[in-house]
């Protein structure tokens, strides 16, 4: 079975191991200092040893499609070659760029974001069928507005076009493949989901749109590798009575796989946004931070409407509650159906996890057991007698807390202690709600920072060209 540290082929693009660094939002913009902020997320972690890097979600057209404030869009050519300073810096340090494409559609800014709405009162959203009721009563009730515009049959081989389009140009700019934002809510999971899509046309079957992105892909960029990611929408409300069910998904990557995609990411997740993708505790200490409440007012349109929000995500911090490693189980039945390699993130906290997941019983050991180590411990579906889960191993807000993180996993001996090799990472959600204001996603939680500093005081964050052979 392979281990950590091993190479692994995606698309013809050789990984140097099996660790990756999740998408995530960089919150970097599209002005002259993009290139810049992008390298400050992202270089380092290709500097400590992650074999691939994934860019966070770009979104394909010049407006609209924006899912949070300052994103980095690649819809303008010249902009996306700037970047080329970017994927250099990974190349330098022996690691692969890929960039994850998206279009919010009616998750997009337009609908829930309330001074971009002000600012843009002719932008509609983009959807794939009239919108599902509760999104139609939200609107009602006044905490979104929904102006959808339904797609026609031309209009989706045009956003199709559009994803070709991108990855033509970030083929240029020396990235190394391309990711494709299939869940979290987003036009793809759209498309997929009966919850969403009630179209009489060929795109009924969701499938069918993926599988013209990658014919636009393919014929705009080349041989450039493609990675998605594949939902499961098992954690949907229960009065949502359509939905992609675990054996729906897991057919969806057996087509995916035949269409030709070369590496897919099986999640669960919901049919809303909501905190069943970054599963966790209730982020009090965002929710107070003076820093950032005229953000919030801002977003959500009031100081009473950001309450409402917050007291929402309390809730769904109950619901979703931390959970390790939970893909694992739906990875493993996808891997056992797939002819290309399965990619899992989502909840894995320490190096014997990542053992367990990739089968690898020699550094495994008790595999569970020998993870067991309560909020990052194991799990029975991570026991190194199960077979593996997947190819490669995905950290996404981890590396909020500790860019440099790879350095200590390939290294799992490096910190000295008899317990297993775990982030530092509280999965407390800090860092993630201050994004709605477009403020950078970083780790805010003094006690993580300090032992991050400890770590790093240790020389646990440093590697030498000996690590990289």
């Amino acid at each position: 079975m392979p281990a950590l540290e091993d190479p692994l082929e995606i698309g013809g693009v050789e990984l140097p191991n099996r660790l990756y660094r999740a998408p995530l939002l960089e919150c970097a913009g599209e002005g002259p200092d993009a290139a810049e902020a992008l390298a400050r997320e992202l270089e380092p972690a290709a500097a400590a040893g992650a074999g691939l890097v994934f860019q966070g979600a770009a979104p394909v057209r010049s407006s609209g499609g924006r899912v949070a404030p300052s994103m980095t869009g690649f819809a303008d050519g010249e902009f996306v070659a700037g970047l080329s300073t970017l994927t250099g810096a990974i190349h330098d340090h022996g690691g692969r760029i890929f960039v994850q494409l998206d279009h919010g559609g009616l998750r997009s800014l337009e609908a829930w974001h309330a001074e971009y709405r002000r600012a843009n009162p002719d932008r509609r959203q983009l959807a794939v069928s009239r919108p599902p009721w509760p999104l139609r009563l939200l609107d009602r009730l006044g905490f979104l507005d929904v102006d959808a515009r339904v797609l026609s049959t031309d209009e989706v081989y045009d956003l199709a076009a559009d994803f070709g389009r991108c990855a033509a140009c970030a083929a240029d700019a020396g990235y190394d493949g391309i990711h494709l934002a299939g869940a979290n809510m987003g036009i793809l999971q759209q498309f997929l989901s009966p919850f969403y899509n009630r179209r009489d046309d060929e795109f009924a079957d969701g499938v069918r749109f993926f599988e013209v992105v990658r014919e636009e892909i393919r014929d705009r960029a080349g041989d450039l590798p493609v990675v998605v990611k594949v939902p499961a929408e098992t954690e949907a409300p229960p009065f949502v009575r359509r939905a992609i069910g675990t054996d729906d998904a897991v057919g969806i990557c057996e087509r995916l796989d035949e269409a030709g995609y070369d590496a897919l990411v099986p999640v669960r997740v919901s049919t809303f946004w909501d905190m069943s993708i970054v599963r966790g505790e209730f982020p009090a200490r965002a929710w107070r931070d003076e820093r950032f409440r005229s953000g919030y007012e801002a977003a959500f349109g009031s100081r009473w409407r950001a309450a409402l929000v917050a007291a929402a995500n309390r809730a769904e911090a109950v619901v979703y509650d931390f959970e390790p490693a939970w893909n694992a189980d739906l990875a493993r039945r996808v891997r056992e159906r797939v002819s290309v390699p399965v990619l899992l993130e989502g909840g894995v906290r320490t190096r014997e996890q990542i053992d367990a997941l990739l089968g690898d019983r020699q550094r495994a050991g008790g595999g569970a057991r020998a993870a067991d180590g309560g909020r990052t411990g194991g799990d029975g579906r991570l026991g190194a007698d199960s077979a593996p889960a997947c190819d490669a191993v995905g950290m996404g807000r981890p590396f909020y807390a500790e860019p440099r993180l790879p350095a200590r996993l390939l290294d799992a001996d490096r910190d000295g202690g008899d317990g297993p090799t775990a982030v530092v990472c509280e999965d407390c959600n800090n860092c993630t709600v201050p994004q709605a204001t477009g403020a950078d996603g970083v780790c805010r939680t003094p006690d993580v920072l300090a032992e991050r500093g400890r770590l790093a005081r240790a020389g646990a964050y440093e590697r030498s060209p000996d690590d990289d052979r």
